[in-house]
């Protein structure tokens, strides 16, 4: 006679994967939690500006960030009511890409790399120039190879910009050469 030690008595879970398959289905109240903390911080902030109502008129400098932090606190609680009630967020039905597949590393240095070069050079040789170093460094980085068409077109978008900030915006940015020219 064998004895079988197997046993046909159902599994229980742990306390401890309970726990995290709960908050694994109610991921999204981290992001409620996140809400609700920037809209305290949006709150406290606009309650603490300094007001003198001879000098702010009727609303003052309170009235949109206690509106934007009021907001963001009951959204937050709305959504953390609807996941608690089941509520999930839907995944988006356009998407095509693999999670699976690892980071592009080379293309996020190359990338921070025009970033840093935009930061450094733009005192230096100002916004229209650091910018089209940017632009086509970054159209480089994402896999245009037309060595003629990409500079061509990150000089008139950065002049352009340029122009449209400094001239109809009146937000003066460093021209660098430019300067004499407009």
């Amino acid at each position: 006679m064998s004895t079988d030690t197997t046993s046909t008595a159902p599994k229980t879970r742990e306390p401890e994967t309970d726990r995290k398959t709960w908050w694994r289905e109610h991921s999204e109240l981290g992001m409620s939690a996140f809400l609700l903390l920037l809209g305290v911080l949006v709150l406290t902030d606009g309650l603490s500006l300094p007001t003198d109502f001879t000098t702010r008129g009727p609303l003052g400098p309170q009235a949109v960030p206690v509106a934007v932090g009021s907001l963001l606190v009951l959204i937050a609680l709305l959504l953390a009511r609807d996941v608690l009630r089941g509520g999930k967020g839907e995944a988006e039905g356009g998407e095509d890409i693999d999670l699976t597949s690892t980071a592009d590393w080379r293309t996020v240095l190359l990338l921070s790399g025009a970033f840093l070069a935009n930061a450094a050079l733009i005192d230096v040789a100002g916004f229209p120039v650091s910018s089209a170093v940017m632009f086509w460094a970054a159209a480089f980085a994402l896999g245009s190879r037309n060595y003629v068409r990409d500079p061509l077109i990150a000089a008139v978008l950065s002049v352009v910009t340029w122009v449209a900030f400094n001239e109809l915006l009146g937000v003066p940015l460093p021209g660098g050469p430019l300067m004499g020219v407009f």
